[in-house]
Formats: structure tokens, sequence, C-alpha cells
């Protein structure tokens, strides 16, 4: 093992080492950053990233809760645990966590008109704003969200993970931007391409 290959930051030289959406890959040697994001098609996708953005990742809460003599800690979905958190963080929030002091550096409520990538079902890889939040008391909360393209489509709340707030997003974003493209737009795309060569 030569240790060339680093995850959030720190080495991996396990080959298996599970890596996730928004795990940050890096290999120093060749001077190269990947955030893993997915592509419209629900794939995972290593994105290349430069500057600034190697610096964080961000993380979705799963859980606030409280440890021994009453100190706050937030689970995060990627099986981190923070202690004293922004009183202010709420599960389902997104924040920002800078990977070389472990530490909260900002974060994202989980808010109307927020930008968003949907992480699960059929709809993977997308990312719109979300416009409106329907509660089902005993079943599953749905979002309604809509991408740039004016596209609109719901999914589950667990499905989704906030990545910026307004309509910017804090990460870059893979081609195609999460806009998810019918099959009669992908085959006129291929045929422009074509033609272009």
């Amino acid at each position: 093992m030569q240790r060339h290959v680093m995850v959030d930051g720190k080495v991996r030289t396990d080959k298996t080492y599970p890596a996730g959406f928004m795990d940050l890959v890096s290999i120093p040697k060749t001077n190269e950053d990947f955030r893993l994001l997915y592509d419209t098609k629900g794939r995972f996708r290593l994105h290349a990233i430069t500057g600034d953005e190697t610096k964080f990742k961000l993380c979705k809460v799963r859980s606030v809760q409280f440890g021994q003599k009453g100190i706050p800690y937030i689970n995060t979905y990627d099986g981190r645990t923070i202690c004293y958190p922004d009183p202010l963080i709420k599960a389902n929030d997104t924040i920002k966590l800078d990977l070389e002091n472990n530490k909260i550096v900002d974060f994202i409520k989980f808010d109307v008109g927020n930008v968003v990538m949907v992480t699960g079902g059929r709809n993977r890889g997308r990312v719109g704003v979300i416009k409106s939040r329907e509660k089902h008391k005993g079943s599953f909360e749905t979002i309604h969200i809509q991408d740039a393209a004016g596209h609109e489509f719901a999914t589950r709340l667990g499905n989704v993970f906030t990545i910026g707030k307004g309509t910017k997003p804090w990460v870059s974003l893979p081609k195609g931007k999460g806009i998810k493209l019918s099959i009669i737009e992908e085959a006129r795309k291929r045929l422009a391409a074509q033609n272009a060569v």
C-alpha cells in the first residue's frame, strides 16, 4: 500500500473502504480532488473539484440529541457525531463541515426555496428548488421540487439533501447540472453533438 488515496482528508488503505455521497476523494501525488455526487441518471460520478471546495463537505443532519450531562450533539448521515452544534441546527438541515478541524463552519436550514439534490428514489441525482412540503400523519412527508428547466417532481423527505441557500448550490455540480432530460431530448442532444463533429 502506497497510501496515495485520501477520503475526507484521511489516508485510507482498505481497497473496499466505503465512500458515499458528498465524500471527498483526493490523490495528493497527482494533485487531483474529486467529490462523489450523483449524475442525472442516479449513478455515482467522481466530480473533479479545485480550490476552496476541497476543504469542506456538506453533511445532512440525521438527529439532534443530548448526551451525558446534557451535552447536545448531532448525528450526520455519514456516521459522524459532532458535539456542541449551533442550537438552531435541527434534523434534515445540512451543515458545512471543515475537514481539517472537523468543525461546523456554516449550515443551511431545510426550508422552502432552498436548492436540493435528490439522493434516493427514481429522481436520484436531480437538482431543484423546494416548492412545498406535504406532511402526512403516520406516513412519509412529501417534498415538491422544481428544477431549473421548470419541471416539477415530488419525492420523500428522506431522499432530499439541501446543497445551498436560495438557488445557489454551495458545491459545484457535475455535467448536466442536475437537470434530467427526457429520452427524446437526449437523442436530440446526441444528434447535435454528432453533427457538430
